[in-house]
C-alpha cells in the first residue's frame, strides 16, 4: 500500500472510523466511515470491496486492534491512529 499521507491527500483512501456511533458524532474525518471496533466481524464482507483503508480511532488503540483483525482475514490496510492525525493529512 502506498505511503497514507499521499493516500489521504489524493482522497484514494477509504478511511474507516472504528469508534462508537456517539464518538463519531462528536467529530470525524469529512468522508469517513463509522464501523464500530465490535461490528467488525459481523460486516466483514464490507470490507472486500475497499482499496487503500485507513483505519482510525481516538488514540490509534482500537484501529490498532482492527488492523490486526483485518490482516488476519486477508484485508489489506493500515492503522492511521487518531482521527485527529488522520484529518490533519486531509
Amino acid at each position: 500500500m502506498q505511503n497514507i499521507e499521499e493516500l489521504v491527500k489524493a482522497g484514494k483512501a477509504t478511511i474507516i472510523d472504528v469508534r462508537t456511533p456517539s464518538e463519531f458524532m462528536g467529530g470525524h474525518v469529512v468522508g469517513s466511515v463509522n464501523i464500530p471496533l465490535q461490528e467488525i466481524p459481523q460486516r466483514l464482507q464490507e470490507f472486500n470491496s475497499m482499496k487503500h483503508i485507513v483505519l482510525c480511532c481516538a488514540s490509534g488503540g482500537r484501529s490498532a486492534q482492527a488492523t490486526v483483525y483485518l490482516k488476519q482475514h486477508g484485508i489489506d490496510c493500515v492503522n492511521g491512529g487518531s482521527w485527529l492525525d488522520v484529518n490533519c493529512l486531509c
